[in-house]
């Protein structure tokens, strides 16, 4: 069984800068794989039955194309779902980002949502940190061990109980209807689009609810 296990920390720019974080894993001895840009496509069936189990499939483009099947682990302790998000990740390489989005439609799949972001990783010994920029925001996300994960935080000097352990489409459905916005996809235009009065502070005050310390929403996407 492959496993995901993560958190995320929301870079409130009111608070604390990218450049900031990105000096600190420097000093710490991340490399850096690049940053790229991702656009991922989520598909569901026609009775939603991949919502209704809390599960993902996701086809993604960067430099290659990844098609990806997440679910929910069972036998988790409450004590690791309170402190990571932790989900089953099944992930190959597809050779053609189009025939694969025709083969799934084919077999009873459909695109229902669209999600862009640029990420920068770093490897740090055993775990992954991805520096996130999404059209509604920054974020720190640290892939890793159990028991690795909470100790790399604190040396980035992130504080453990700001973690978020909602994804990022689970923080825009919310954002959606806290916002009223009028679109599903969560793309850079879109919210370079949108006229409605939403100002960056707007959706810091909403993002920062998703912090642990606040609450411990469990949806899936990330």
């Amino acid at each position: 069984m492959s496993l995901e296990i993560e958190v995320k920390f929301y870079l409130d720019p009111s608070l604390l800068s990218r450049g900031e974080i990105l000096d600190r894993i420097e000093v710490l001895g991340g490399r850096s794989d690049g940053r790229i840009f991702e656009r991922n496509i989520r598909f569901e069936d026609k009775a939603n039955s991949l919502l209704e189990r809390n599960a993902l499939l996701r086809l993604r483009k960067d430099r290659r194309a990844r098609l990806t099947f997440k679910s929910e682990v069972p036998g988790i302790s409450a004590q690791d779902r309170e402190r990571f998000k932790i989900f089953e990740e099944l992930e190959i390489e597809v050779s053609d980002f189009a025939v694969t989005t025709q083969i799934l439609e084919a077999l009873g799949f459909h695109p229902v949502q669209i999600y862009e972001k640029w990420r920068e990783t770093f490897v740090m010994g055993e775990c992954l940190i991805c520096m996130d920029t999404l059209p509604f925001g920054e974020f720190l996300e640290i892939e890793g061990k159990r028991e690795t994960i909470p100790g790399l935080a604190d040396r980035i000097g992130l504080d453990w109980d700001r973690r978020i352990l909602e994804t990022y489409l689970g923080i825009f459905a919310q954002l959606r209807t806290a916002l009223e916005l009028p679109f599903s996809d969560v793309t850079f235009d879109q919210f370079r689009g949108f006229s409605g009065g939403t100002t960056p502070e707007d959706l810091s005050v909403h993002i920062r609810r998703f912090e642990s310390s606040r609450q411990r929403p469990e949806h899936l996407t990330s």
